[in-house]
């Protein structure tokens, strides 16, 4: 047995190595509207196959839906290959919906109008396999008031949030990699780049310090970026537009240096892109749609849920808590944990993680902030719902660059909570 002195000194040699600075680095992905793509986590890049084609259609049918019954249940499912989409899944609604408009409409504004592309919206098969929600989920969901209904699944959903960059509270690695997708996207649709394509990736490394529990970003250390284009279009031109229109414009130059990598698109020509490369599914891009591989993931998918389904809701609700906790300074990162049960009017667990920066910043601990949260949410799922103002056709614009760090009208959750503590 160890003499507990010598425990001691191990207690305090391990404490001086955790609070002393380090360097890491930390990798972020984000793909483009047209994208069957890849995740990347700690900057290791696997085959996924997600598809935000398929995202985008599955939260055009749920807009759709709400749009004309706030009240629909909707779990909206699609996948997409060359020259055909399907979408199929659960949905009861007493609107009429026009479901292969609607699919054909998101495609033609996505980008997909020829078939040189993989798909053109005019000619594409579209398929629709769509039934009504099972009258047992009814019947343990719905309520007379809308703050006593349940949840519509049993789930674990995660929020994060952190000051490392800006008012966003978004993680830089993810902030940027997000944005380079996002002027990826404007810069085909406004023709600046006349050769780009729908699909196209980015994934941005960054080198973060950290010190005494509180990280912050020290440098970009890699960008990489690969945008689809025309069979007509250089090398050297595409390297020099992606350069110029994207990344210096995105990157800022405080966060570069002579050693910053750029690989532009490293796999050389890149022609075949979108369905025709790879097939697609709804909800396969869930840490691109989230925090970049910051905090944890319950595993749920967003697109093509109603707000009565917890992975959607009741992660919106987390991000709200989170970036209500960090706007108020009282961590300077925090991941928030809540679980719920099928039919139940209350989450069964809240969990608070803030990596320490609680007690550096605000002196509390992370069980205070949970009673912190008790105390100024109603975290019911009717009460989520009618807080963040849920019912309403507002998903299509979440599905197409991430769910959150965005400051527009539709994005509630991203609205900090003025909290008394």
């Amino acid at each position: 047995k160890r003499h507990p002195l010598t425990l001691i000194k191990f207690f305090l040699k391990a404490c001086r190595t955790y609070m002393a600075d380090a360097y890491f680095l930390f990798t972020s992905e984000a793909v483009c509207e047209g994208h069957p793509g890849w995740f990347c986590f700690w900057g290791v890049r696997l085959c996924s196959l997600a598809d935000k084609v398929c995202d985008q259609v599955s939260d055009a049918v749920l807009d759709a839906c709400v749009k004309d019954d706030e009240s629909a249940k909707v779990a909206c499912e699609c996948c997409v290959k060359t020259g055909m989409i399907m979408i199929f899944g659960e949905i009861t609604t007493s609107a009429t919906i026009n479901y292969e408009a609607v699919v054909r409409e998101t495609l033609k504004e996505i980008g997909y109008d020829d078939p040189i592309k993989g798909l053109d919206y005019k000619s594409v098969n579209v398929i629709v396999a769509i039934e009504e929600q099972s009258p047992e989920i009814a019947r343990s969901v719905d309520a007379a008031r809308l703050e006593d209904i349940g949840a519509g699944d049993q789930g674990v959903v995660f929020g994060y949030a952190t000051d490392e960059a800006d008012a966003s509270l978004m993680p830089l690695s993810h902030l940027l990699a997000s944005n380079l997708a996002l002027r990826l996207t404007e810069v085909r649709k406004a023709r600046i780049l006349d050769w780009a394509q729908p699909d196209g990736k980015a994934q941005v490394t960054c080198e973060y310090r950290m010190d005494k529990c509180v990280i912050s970003p020290q440098r970009v250390r890699t960008v990489v970026i690969s945008a689809q284009h025309t069979d007509t279009a250089s090398d050297e031109q595409i390297r020099e537009g992606l350069m110029e229109q994207v990344i210096h414009v995105v990157i800022p130059e405080k966060f570069t240096d002579s050693d910053t990598v750029y690989h532009v698109n490293p796999s050389g020509r890149f022609i075949i892109g979108g369905p025709h490369a790879d097939a697609g599914v709804t909800g396969r891009k869930i840490i691109a749609d989230t925090y970049g591989g910051w905090g944890s993931h319950g595993g749920g998918a967003f697109s093509g849920k109603d707000a009565t389904k917890m992975d959607r809701s009741g992660a919106y609700a987390a991000r709200w808590v989170a970036k209500s906790l960090v706007q108020a300074h009282l961590c300077h990162r925090v991941s928030i944990q809540l679980a719920f049960a099928i039919g139940v009017p209350y989450p069964v667990s809240i969990y608070v993680n803030s990596y320490g920066t609680a007690l550096i910043l605000s002196g509390k601990s992370d069980a205070e902030l949970v009673e912190v949260v008790r105390s100024n949410f109603d975290l019911r799922p009717g009460c989520i719902v009618r807080d963040l103002k849920l019912r309403r056709p507002l998903m299509l614009v979440t599905a197409k660059h991430g769910h959150f760090g965005h400051d527009v009208e539709p994005c509630t959750w991203e609205k900090p909570k003025q909290l008394v503590t």
